[in-house]
C-alpha cells in the first residue's frame, strides 16, 4: 500500500504575520523585515552574478543567500509552532516559501527525530519561480538551477533540526523536468556531498558545513566538520563568518600587519593559525604569546629575550618570541593588556623591524609578520589613555572584525554536531542527539563566552547524558549560565517551556474574559454611563500609559516589554514611533 502523501496544515498563523505599512515603506514577516521583488528583477541579477562571477560562484552567493533566509524562517517556525508536532513546524518552511511566491511545494516523505538526530525529507516544487527565470535567460541546460531554494531547505532545516542537514535538487525543470524534486538529510549521509557543501564555503579557508575527516566513535563512523578551535580549517556559513574569511584570504599573501577584533572565545587565534597556513611563511614558526598572561616586569623579555646576567637569576641568554618567529608569525594575542613601556618598545620593534635583548648590546635584525588580536575597543582605550595612538595606527593596518557566536547563529548547528561527537570520542560516551529543548536552548541563548562557552557546555553534556540517549537542557546548562530566552523560559528543574502570555480576549476563558472586562471598565471610570463634561480615556491615551508603564516595569527592556503586550519587539519600536508624534501634539 502507496505511503500517503502529508498534507500540509493551515497557514492560517503565517499569513497573519504578514504585515504591509506602506505608510513608512515596511513589508514584516513577524519582526524580520522583507521585501517584494520583481522576478523578472530577481533573473536579472541571477545573470549578472552569473557573467561577471562565473556559474560556480554565482551559484555558491545565491545558495549560501537562500541558507540565511531559512535560517531565520525557522525561529519563526519554532515561535509559532513550537515542538509538539515536529513535521508540522517544519512545514512552515514549505508554506512560508509558497507564501513568499517562490514556487509550491508539495512535501513527499518528512521524517524527523531530534533527540536522534534523524531526518529525511523529499520535496516537490512546482512553478518554481528560480527555475523560470533561468529557463527564460539561459533554457534548458544539463545542472539543477534552483540554487537558492536548497540553499533555503538546508538552512531552515539545519537550525530546526541542531546539525548540518544537505539537500540535493534530484530533478530540475531547468533540466528539462517536468518539475522539481529535492531530497534532504544529514550531512554524514551522504556519500559524495563536497560538491554541494562547497557552495555552502564562502572562501577556501573555510570548511563551510563539514569535510572529509572522519572521527571513529564507538562502531560508527562519524565524518565531523574540522574543528573550529584547531589549527584544522574552519567551518561556518554565516555572512558575517564568511566575510571575515574573505578579508583573511585578501591578505594573507602579503606582509601586512593585521589585527583581529571580537568578543572573548570567538576564535581569533584559530584564524590567526589560518592566515598564517594558508601565507607564504606556512612553513616557517607560528609563535603566539598571551599579553595578558605574562606579569608586567616580564613581558619585555619573553618579547625580545634576555642576555645573561641581565638581571637576578638571568643563568643564562635566551631567546624572545621575535626571534623565535624569525621568518614566520607572531601572534600578540590580548594586546590591548600591554603596560605602556611595553607598548613604546613594541612600536619600535614594528616600525625598526628590529629588537635589543634585555641587557644586551647587539641590535637584532627579525623578519616577523605580526598579527595582533584583542577583545578591547582601541580606540576608546586611545582616547582614554591607555593605549597609544601611534601603536594603534601601526597594528590597525588590516583590521578583521570576528562576530560574536550569538551574530551567527547558522553556525551553532554545525558547532554542535562537531562538538557532540569530538567529546563523545574523548570521553568514550555515547550520546544520540539532543533534545528539541535543547537545541531550542542553545538557539537561543546569547553565548557571551561564545564558541569557547558553547564547547564547553556541549562537553558537559556529552557527560552528564545517559549513554545512548539526549542532551537536554538539565545536562547543557547546569553551571549557573542564566538563560533570558525569546519566548522561552528554563525552571528549577532544567525543563524549558515557553512563557506564558496571556491568550487574545476572543480566545479566552470566560474568567479571563471577564477579568479583562473589569479592567478596562475601570479604565474608563465605571460601568455607569459618564456624566456630561466628565473626560472618558480615549484608546491612545490607554496605550500610551499601558505602553510606558510596561517599559518602565521592565526597566527598559524592549523585548521583555514586547513579550508582556504580547507583541513582537519590532512591533513595539513601531507603535513607539507612531506615539511619539502623536504626544508632541498633545503637549
Amino acid at each position: 500500500m502507496p505511503t500517503p502523501i502529508p498534507q500540509l496544515p493551515d497557514n492560517t498563523d503565517l499569513v497573519s504575520r504578514i504585515h504591509f505599512s506602506p505608510s513608512d515603506g515596511r513589508i514584516r514577516l513577524d519582526d524580520q523585515r522583507m521585501l517584494l521583488l520583481h522576478a523578472s528583477g530577481f533573473g536579472v541579477l541571477r545573470r549578472e552574478l552569473i557573467e561577471s562571477l562565473g556559474a560556480e560562484r554565482a551559484r555558491g552567493l545565491l545558495t549560501r543567500m537562500g541558507h540565511n533566509s531559512g535560517a531565520h524562517d525557522a525561529q519563526l517556525a519554532q515561535r509559532l509552532r513550537g515542538r509538539d508536532d515536529t513535521v508540522d513546524a517544519i512545514h512552515v518552511g514549505p508554506q512560508l516559501h509558497m507564501l513568499e511566491g517562490i514556487g509550491k511545494v508539495i512535501p513527499v516523505r518528512t521524517e524527523a527525530d531530534v533527540e536522534t538526530g534523524h531526518f529525511h525529507g523529499e520535496y516537490i516544487w512546482e512553478s518554481s519561480s528560480e527555475a523560470e527565470e533561468h529557463i527564460r535567460i539561459y533554457g534548458i541546460g544539463t545542472e539543477p538551477v534552483c540554487w537558492m531554494q536548497v540553499g533555503y531547505a538546508a538552512g531552515f532545516i539545519s537550525r530546526f533540526m541542531g546539525q548540518p542537514i544537505l539537500f540535493r535538487e534530484v530533478e530540475c525543470r531547468g533540466q528539462g523536468a517536468e518539475r522539481c524534486r529535492i531530497v534532504g538529510k544529514p550531512v554524514d549521509q551522504w556519500d559524495d556531498a563536497e560538491a554541494e557543501l562547497g557552495y555552502l564555503r564562502a572562501d577556501q579557508l573555510t570548511g563551510g558545513l563539514s569535510a572529509k575527516a572522519g572521527v571513529a566513535v564507538g562502531s560508527a563512523e562519524w565524518p565531523a566538520p574540522p574543528s573550529p578551535l584547531g589549527s584544522a580549517d574552519v567551518v561556518g556559513v554565516s555572512a558575517g563568518f564568511n566575510a571575515a574569511c574573505h578579508k583573511i584570504r585578501r591578505v594573507a599573501d602579503t606582509r601586512a600587519t593585521v589585527l583581529f577584533l571580537g568578543e572573548s572565545g570567538v576564535g581569533k587565534e584559530v584564524l590567526a593559525k589560518s592566515l598564517h597556513r594558508i601565507s607564504p611563511r606556512a612553513g616557517q614558526p607560528f609563535v603566539a604569546i598571551n599579553c595578558a598572561a605574562i606579569p608586567e616586569d616580564l613581558i619585555e623579555s619573553e618579547l625580545f629575550g634576555v642576555e645573561k646576567g641581565a638581571f637576578t637569576g638571568a643563568t643564562h641568554s635566551r631567546e624572545g618570541r621575535f626571534e623565535r618567529a624569525n621568518g614566520g608569525t607572531l601572534f600578540l594575542d590580548e594586546i590591548g593588556a600591554l603596560s605602556n613601556t611595553a607598548q613604546g618598545k613594541l612600536l619600535r620593534a614594528l616600525q625598526e623591524r628590529e629588537i635589543e635583548r634585555v641587557g644586551g648590546t647587539r641590535t637584532l635584525k627579525v623578519d616577523v609578520r605580526v598579527i595582533a588580536a584583542t577583545n578591547l575597543d582601541l580606540q576608546k582605550a586611545v582616547k582614554d589613555g591607555g593605549f597609544r595612538e601611534d601603536l594603534y595606527y601601526r597594528l590597525n593596518v588590516f583590521p578583521v572584525h570576528v562576530p560574536a557566536l550569538r551574530d551567527r547563529v547558522e553556525d551553532i548547528p554545525v558547532f554542535m554536531n562537531h562538538f557532540m561527537r569530538k567529546y563523545c570520542d574523548l570521553h568514550g560516551r555515547t550520546a544520540a542527539g539532543f533534545t528539541s529543548r535543547a537545541v531550542d536552548a542553545l538557539l537561543g541563548y546569547a553565548w557571551p563566552g561564545n564558541i569557547r562557552e558553547l564547547e564547553n557546555v556541549i562537553e558537559r553534556g556529552v557527560i552528564l547524558a545517559p549513554d545512548g540517549g539526549a542532551i537536554d537542557t538539565l545536562h547543557l546548562f547546569s553551571g549557573g549560565e542564566r538563560l533570558e530566552l525569546d519566548d522561552l523560559t528554563l525552571d528549577a528543574g532544567g525543563k524549558l517551556g515557553r512563557q506564558h502570555r496571556d491568550p487574545p480576549l476572543s480566545g479566552t476563558p470566560p474568567e479571563s474574559a471577564q477579568r479583562i472586562r473589569t479592567r478596562v471598565d475601570q479604565l474608563l471610570g465605571g460601568l455607569e454611563a459618564p456624566q456630561s463634561g466628565d473626560h472618558v480615556a480615549s484608546l491612545n491615551e490607554i496605550e500610551d500609559v499601558l505602553i510606558d508603564r510596561t517599559v518602565a516595569a521592565c526597566k527598559g527592556n524592549l523585548a521583555a516589554a514586547a513579550r508582556r503586550l504580547g507583541l513582537t519587539r519590532a512591533q513595539l519600536v513601531y507603535r513607539q514611533k507612531v506615539r511619539g508624534p502623536r504626544k508632541r501634539a498633545q503637549v
